[in-house]
């Protein structure tokens, strides 16, 4: 592929998304950026979310870790249902109860400021570091398909992918996204499944070929049981699980575009039924992989050193044009669906949760809100810069094993706050919240790394999220005010 044929490509998407924003964001205020007035269909929605919640990562990596894990994600997916069942029934009610634009606003109300300065504060941390990787992983494939032959550096790169994202979001905020998302995941479904019949294709296989074809080869193990494994079956469920409640459910980037649903209802009729065709897309993009992986194989085609690269790999470079031109789409698409929305959950919780949008009184206008709004998009734009930047210095493994690493680490904290906030009617003293939230990362690494010699061999895997809330958990437990003496007779 021609890099003039890719920049067309990129060009001719980006005009369509920003019509897209031009469309959506007629008559828009800050209601309209927060929350999309909560008039966004909940088919609309929960088609996007499946975008949003694979992202780049999973579009990439996902294929690629066929060849260290086999099927041993799927562990993980069946989590994620039983993680969005406890999202659906739970906390989305007291979400749509509470009228929230913000879910740390819950925080608040339930144990005081600092606990909900210290939620927000973790929500902009993870969002940060996850929406970072994922733009990597888009950044690094144009500069592959692009600008490497035009010798551009790879922080143009970055800086263009970036501009790109601010360019349609600045107006509409969660509007445009609400429609954008469904754009792009189309886009990612259409370029999946057009590799699996090219594969097909190659190899002479029917559909049903193509099924007994992945199931007898060596990738397609799905359930493991070795408890001192990371792959153990338990040890994944389970951390599904969690993730998906602390990542979708605990996370205003994912929670946001629930709550432009008209209503709770409808707001749960998005969730369960994304949550059941997410299991059947996860499915198909390990499929995929392993039969990248045979392609491979019968092709004499030489595996790259990092499994990252193995899709851009044979898509650019060995599948027919058709395949590169909807490849970049596909991980354009996937990368921008979630990055678009986090750099807009980022601006939501900022403005919100630190600068107090809904009841300060000197940003009570219209006008003075959009132009602070602008600012902090700006602001978090520049700040994604960076960190992507570093990211390239530090990075030396398959990127969604980095992402969910760190989500152990920084989701942990959220995780234990809205346990104890739910499962007790306990008060604590909400001044030591954020010391509790700043030890319980750095104990729950110091018990990773020593676990197999303090455990008898046994190795963490992403459940290490789990012991990072739990230890948040017995930290809030501390911090309980004691009640009151009774002044009735004994």
């Amino acid at each position: 592929m021609s890099p003039t044929l890719v920049i067309s490509i990129i060009a001719v998407y980006f005009l369509v998304l920003i019509l897209i924003s031009f469309f959506t964001t007629k008559k828009s205020d800050s209601q309209t950026f927060f929350t999309a007035n909560r008039q966004s269909p909940w088919y609309l929605v929960a088609f996007g979310m499946i975008g949003a919640s694979l992202s780049g990562v999973t579009f990439i990596s996902v294929p690629g870790w066929v060849a260290d894990t086999q099927f041993a994600y799927m562990q993980m997916v069946l989590g994620y249902l039983f993680g969005y069942l406890v999202i659906g029934t739970i906390l989305m009610p007291l979400y749509y109860r509470m009228n929230l634009i913000s879910i740390y606003g819950y925080l608040e109300q339930r144990f005081g400021l600092y606990s909900y300065k210290t939620g927000a504060f973790y929500f902009l941390l993870s969002r940060t570091i996850g929406a970072s990787f994922r733009l990597f992983l888009v950044a690094g494939v144009l500069q592959l398909a692009i600008f490497d032959a035009w010798q551009v550096p790879f922080w143009v790169t970055v800086l263009v992918t970036i501009a790109l994202i601010w360019l349609y979001t600045f107006r509409g905020g969660i509007k445009t996204i609400v429609w954008t998302d469904t754009l792009q995941t189309l886009f990612m479904l259409t370029a999946v499944v057009l590799v699996v019949y090219l594969i097909s294709q190659d190899l002479n296989l029917s559909m049903s070929g193509l099924v007994s074809t992945v199931e007898g080869s060596d990738y397609s193990k799905i359930f493991f049981w070795d408890w001192q494994s990371g792959s153990n079956f338990f040890k994944q469920f389970f951390a599904g699980a969690f993730i998906a409640i602390v990542m979708t459910g605990l996370d205003q980037d994912m929670m946001q575009k629930n709550l432009t649903c008209k209503n709770l209802g409808e707001a749960q009729k998005n969730m369960f039924w994304f949550s059941i065709i997410l299991v059947f897309v996860n499915l198909l993009f390990l499929s995929m992989g392993a039969l990248l992986y045979i392609y491979a194989s019968s092709n004499g085609i030489s595996l790259p050193e990092k499994t990252d690269d193995l899709f851009p790999m044979l898509a650019l470079n060995h599948f027919p044009v058709v395949a590169g031109v909807m490849f970049l789409l596909g991980i354009i698409a996937a990368a921008y669906s979630s990055a678009d929305s986090a750099l807009t959950s980022l601006t939501t919780s900022f403005c919100v949760d630190f600068l107090n949008f809904q009841r300060d009184d000197t940003l009570k206008t219209e006008v003075q809100q959009r132009n602070t709004r602008l600012l902090v998009h700006l602001g978090f734009s520049i700040l994604l810069f960076g960190v992507i930047l570093l990211f390239q210095l530090i990075n030396d493994e398959a990127v969604i094993s980095s992402v969910f690493k760190a989500a152990g680490y920084t989701y942990g904290p959220l995780l234990g706050l809205y346990a104890f906030g739910l499962f007790t009617n306990l008060q604590v003293r909400d001044r030591g919240v954020p010391i509790v939230c700043l030890l319980s990362p750095v104990l729950s690494y110091i018990i990773n790394i020593n676990s197999e010699a303090w455990l008898g061999g046994y190795k963490f895997g992403f459940e290490i999220l789990i012991v990072n809330g739990a230890i948040t958990f017995l930290g809030l437990l501390l911090l309980q005010k004691q009640r009151p003496p009774s002044s009735g007779r004994p």
